[in-house]
């Protein structure tokens, strides 16, 4: 072994604490490749392979040989967490530029001026920032030793929706010295994301693949079809299984519920997800970590290079839209540990979810001109966000997909100077090219079929995954349900858990949040604007149950489109939420928000729900001019503003006292916030919201 190999693996001995470690196949290869050829690599490697160690081995040597910093553009805060650790095991000083340490920015950027750093994490967001590009990139380019991206399948047009900022670093290569050595790595790529990630970082780029197998994980897939069946067999089966692991939702209410429903159950489990501050954040994970917790009941937002070797579970609560998004999570369970499990349940509702984020995932060309044309009319001055929102009737969340995809088109049609968008002169001339988008869209579908057939694949799972991934070292594993020729964990669910998870179900009710400000100038005929003073805002509500959902959800939405009434079993339901909440103050009156369009649903609804109280019901709220319906309104100005003048109150009849105000279905929660404002202004005590329903998306 030559001086320059005994140094390398001296130092990956020193890294995973173990003076008999040895490379892996691939490993010290890309490690010479990076430094001796200074080549631009891909590297696509099963999880838990130890992609990390190549750049860390990598930076350390490039030091050792005066080379400048190595930059590393990475996808979460968690990943960043655990790299900066791991960097640290060499004493590497890894440090990272992002939203929560802002208070830190000036000390680290007098280290990076002064050579004082080995690693700097950032992520792709963090590119388009000006003071970033100005104070920090510009005068690190022609220093920096090694580039490195991270989770790199994220820059194909596959990973455009997650993060889109990804496309910036074909820039940052541009500004580089054709010298600079590259490493890309990735744990899913196949044939169409490898040429992908190629076309946009080169055709010198060399692509290093091994095998995908993970041989500790013993995969089976569950047929649930309701979230009742789901949870109950989780409650079941959970405290059979090894270690500590994560369960992976796709919506953060379906993770709020779970997790709750789980703790319920005795068992150590809490929820994980977006929005949480960040020190929350971190504190789950150091609890998962320490196996201080069962299990973390998670969304995406704990996913990609979150690093607990002996996790000993993964469990899908709904099926993911790919192979891809399946792989990278269900690859956290088992690094370290011999057996582990990857366990993907299937629901009813999966399909609908999957679909409603691709649908939502690209801008239509009717968007992109209508905000073009909005921009181009500013005359140059520039338009924030809510601006924006005032003239075109889109979600934020939709404006500020389709602006992000139109600044990293090139020529960009659109820029961003600190808070406001602007035109370009590209935008006269600029057109978007539909058959690109329903080219990514179909192929979003064709995976999400994918992800179907593994569901009810006889053959081998792991094998189905690595074919899906164009592994071309796939064989049968041996291990999962489909090869043993049973079951590996029970798929009955237990009558005693069935019936304490439809007792949870239609016990437990989603709370209806009251709205702390009101969209700037969009309520001028009642002069509500800024922040919504205590004495006009709601208490919190509840409703009974989420839209479409297995419980009542069904009922609902079928009743609500076809019957002049809801049905008394919906009455009855409701009368007993109100009574196990028990609202304080307690509720004195009952009254309704009104429609012009089916005039007699609710108010028949909330007449019969108040006579079962034992409470009278004053139908004060008049509608007196017709609106499009909310479900139409995009953003919350356009919500707010599409209820301006439309209602006004009986004052002289509102009594004193405390109210349930109801309707049938809650969004946005405008309707509520509007109304109860109006009850107050005109005399009404506190003001309990109370819906049927409320959108499970929100």
């Amino acid at each position: 072994m030559d001086a320059f190999k005994a140094q390398a693996l001296s130092l990956l001995q020193t890294a995973l604490d173990n003076p008999t470690a040895e490379f892996r196949e691939g490993q010290w290869e890309a490690i010479a490749r990076l430094i001796q050829q200074r080549e631009r690599l891909l590297l696509v490697q099963r999880t838990g392979w130890g992609k990390s160690l190549v750049y860390f081995l990598t930076t350390v040597l490039l030091r050792q040989r005066q080379a400048g910093p190595t930059l590393l553009i990475s996808p979460l805060l968690a990943l960043m967490r655990n790299q900066i650790l791991a960097a640290q095991r060499l004493n590497l000083n890894a440090v990272t530029i992002n939203s929560t340490n802002y208070h830190n920015w000036n000390r680290i950027h007098q280290q990076i001026k002064a050579d004082k750093v080995d690693i700097l994490l950032i992520a792709p967001e963090r590119l388009s920032n000006d003071k970033f590009q100005e104070e920090v990139l510009s005068s690190m380019a022609q220093k920096i030793g090694l580039l490195v991206v991270d989770e790199a399948h994220c820059i194909s047009d596959w990973g455009h929706d997650f993060r889109p900022d990804y496309r910036r670093i074909v820039r940052v290569l541009q500004g580089l010295p054709e010298n600079i050595p590259v490493l890309a790595t990735t744990a899913t790529a196949n044939h169409r994301v490898v040429e992908d990630i190629k076309h946009q970082l080169g055709d010198t780029l060399n692509v290093i693949r091994g095998t995908l197998t993970r041989q500790s994980l013993k995969l089976q897939a569950i047929n649930l079809a309701s979230p009742g069946q789901r949870m109950a067999w989780l409650a079941q089966t959970l405290p059979q299984l090894p270690g500590s692991g994560i369960i992976y939702t796709l919506t953060i209410k379906d993770a709020d519920r779970l997790a709750h429903f789980l703790k319920t159950e005795g068992l150590s489990a809490k929820a994980y997800h977006s929005q949480l501050e960040n020190e929350q954040r971190e504190k789950l994970e150091f609890q998962l970590l320490k196996n201080k917790l069962k299990v973390l009941v998670a969304t995406t937002a704990l996913g990609m290079g979150f690093d607990k070797p002996d996790l000993g579970f993964v469990i899908h609560y709904q099926s993911p839209g790919s192979v891809v998004n399946y792989y990278q999570q269900v690859g956290r369970a088992g690094r370290a540990v011999d057996e582990a499990f990857g366990i993907l349940l299937k629901g009813e509702e999966d399909e609908s979810i999957t679909d409603f984020f691709i649908k939502n995932a690209f801008p239509i060309a009717a968007n992109t001109d209508t905000i073009l044309s909005v921009l181009l009319a500013d005359d140059g001055n520039g338009l924030t966000m809510s601006d924006i929102e005032k003239q075109v009737n889109l979600s934020r969340s939709t404006l500020m997909k389709t602006l992000k995809f139109l600044s990293l088109e090139f020529p960009a049609p659109v820029v961003k100077k600190s808070s406001k968008w602007y035109a370009t002169p590209s935008a006269l001339t600029y057109k978007t090219d539909p058959q690109r988008i329903e080219g990514i869209i179909k192929l979003r579908q064709q995976e999400q079929a994918q992800m179907a057939e593994y569901l009810t694949s006889q053959g081998c799972l792991m094998q189905f995954l690595q074919d899906a991934l164009d592994d071309s070292q796939s064989q049968p594993c041996g291990r999962c349900a489909n090869c043993v020729g049973h079951p590996l964990l029970n798929p009955n669910c237990n009558p005693e858990f069935l019936q304490r998870a439809h007792r949870y179900l239609t016990q437990t009710h989603p709370k209806i949040k009251p709205r702390k400000q009101f969209p700037p100038n969009a309520l001028p005929a009642y002069g509500f604007n800024g922040k919504i003073k205590a004495e006009l805002r709601a208490e919190v509500g509840r409703a009974l149950c989420l839209w479409g959902d297995s419980t009542w959800g069904r009922q609902i939405q079928e009743e609500k489109y076809t019957n002049e009434h809801f049905d008394a079993t919906l009455v009855g339901a409701v009368v007993t939420m109100i009574r196990r909440w028990k609202p304080q103050p307690s509720p004195e009156w009952v009254t309704c928000v009104p429609s012009l369009n089916r005039p007699r649903l609710v108010p028949s609804f909330a007449q019969r729900v108040a006579h079962r109280l034992g409470l009278p019901f004053l139908p004060v709220i008049t509608k007196v001019r017709d609106t499009p319906l909310q479900k139409t309104r995009e953003n919350s100005y356009q919500q707010a503003h599409n209820l301006n003048g439309a209602f006004t109150v009986l004052s002289q009849q509102v009594l004193p006292g405390p109210v349930l105000l109801i309707d049938d279905i809650v969004d946005s929660r405008w309707t509520m916030t509007v109304m109860t404002a109006l009850l107050k202004q005109a005399g009404s005590g506190a003001v309990f919201p109370v819906a049927l329903a409320v959108n499970s998306f929100l």
